[in-house]
């Protein structure tokens, strides 16, 4: 189960991350923020991951960030 889970993060994670991206460079980021929030929780499952297997905190620390940034993008845009 939790290798089948694993093949569908690496599959979501790139669809996620560019489709985020593309969105909001393409001036639409009502959609772009949401797909890069989830694509944010896919990062984190896998930077933590990372960390836990090959002690590489790197990736997992700069997911956190990059995670409070859309958060605070999404509220930015819908909020204030």
């Amino acid at each position: 189960m939790k290798k089948n889970f694993d093949k569908v993060t690496q599959i979501l994670l790139p669809i996620f991350t560019i489709a985020g991206f593309l969105l909001t460079s393409f001036k639409m980021p009502q959609f772009g923020l949401p797909i890069q929030l989830l694509a944010q929780v896919v990062w984190l499952y896998s930077g933590y991951q990372a960390w836990k297997k090959a002690n590489q905190i790197g990736i997992f620390v700069t997911s956190i960030v990059l995670t409070f940034i859309v958060i605070f993008g999404i509220i930015n845009y819908w909020i204030l």
